[in-house]
């Protein structure tokens, strides 16, 4: 049985640790900062026994160094020289096995150009998205395109269902703020925002999310709407599902 547990890290930023059953030895998936997650490790009597990374950005690679220097993990991650500790460098369609269970790695470019995704099938499915998928959002785009973000989305939307979502940030609130006003007659939206509004108050994240869930409320996964488009079209071009995203992409940017 694998676990997934959240360290929390900086202001917004999530860590994800993945157990199986009672081993001692774990992984961690973007560790931007090392402290919490020695903190973490030596509460709990556990040994770091692996990295994944998703791209090369500080907070998702920021603690790597130090994690090095402690516990000689096994570090894989997007061929990029760029990012130091890697020994392995993986890209789309290679496959890895991580705490009893095996990732496909898929090319996610958009947010960055070196962006990578983890997705295990099995039951669950389990996607570590970084910086692509959020709950009710994408990510920004710092490095790539429109058109790169839309096809790395769509290829997450072609996964199964019940895939869980364990995203980088805890962006949910802000990113349904946005939800509601990009698609103002969607009734999932507002019910979401009152659940994740409760887990907030009780300190609890709002992730995983689901890739169902994602369908329903998230615009970036449903730029054929035509509630959305309408919103959309104030903003700019909307006269193909890229256009309809492009548009929301800069105006989620300004808002």
């Amino acid at each position: 049985m694998l676990s997934v547990t959240p360290i929390p890290a900086f202001s917004d930023n999530y860590i994800w640790l993945l157990r199986q059953d009672t081993s001692p030895e774990v992984c961690v998936v973007d560790p931007g900062d090392a402290t919490p997650v020695v903190e973490w490790l030596e509460r709990e009597g556990l040994n770091l026994g692996t990295v994944l990374i998703t791209h090369h950005h500080h907070d998702h690679t920021g603690g790597l160094a130090e994690l090095i220097k402690r516990y000689s993990p096994r570090v894989i991650g997007p061929d990029n020289p760029e990012i130091d500790g890697i020994d392995e460098r993986v890209g789309d369609g290679d496959e890895v096995r991580v705490m009893g269970r095996l990732f496909e790695v898929l090319a996610l470019p958009g947010h960055t150009l070196d962006h990578i995704g983890f997705f295990a099938p099995g039951i669950p499915p389990l996607l570590f998205s970084g910086d692509v998928l959020f709950s009710a959002g994408c990510g920004r785009l710092f490095e790539g395109t429109p058109a790169q973000m839309h096809e790395s989305l769509s290829r997450l939307d072609a996964l199964p269902e019940d895939t869980l979502v364990f995203a980088a940030h805890e962006y949910t609130l802000a990113n349904l703020a946005f939800a509601r006003t990009a698609d103002p007659d969607n009734p999932d939206v507002e019910a979401t925002e009152a659940e994740c509004q409760r887990s907030r108050e009780l300190d609890r994240p709002t992730l995983p999310t689901t890739l169902g869930r994602e369908r329903r409320i998230n615009p970036f996964l449903r730029c054929t709407s035509a509630g959305i488009r309408k919103a959309a079209s104030a903003h700019g071009d909307t006269d193909s599902q890229l256009a309809t995203f492009t548009t929301l992409r800069a105006w989620k940017d300004d808002f």
